[in-house]
């Protein structure tokens, strides 16, 4: 059974067909506490579906993890700053 038949062909957008970190190691993208980023940050600063991917991430207030380049940390500064 495919993922989009579990979650709904909707559910996944079709950004992330395309998206570079989908033929890459997954652990890049999810480095432990005080693990470098540089890596996962290289693969999304050359990903055509940068953007999409870090809209993605603040629409749903993706916690954990590298989205569009950015860290949570980098995301939250970047929530806080299109809100003032």
């Amino acid at each position: 059974m495919s993922l989009s038949l579990i979650i709904g062909a909707e559910s996944l957008p079709n950004w992330r067909e395309r998206a570079l970190c989908a033929q890459t190691d997954p652990e890049a993208f999810y480095p432990e506490k005080g693990g470098s980023t540089r890596e996962a940050k290289r693969v999304c600063h050359s990903c055509e579906v940068r953007a999409e991917c870090l809209e993605f991430a603040l629409r749903h207030d993706e916690r954990f993890g590298i989205w569009g380049g950015m860290s949570e940390r980098e995301r939250r500064r970047l929530k806080k700053a299109r809100t003032a």
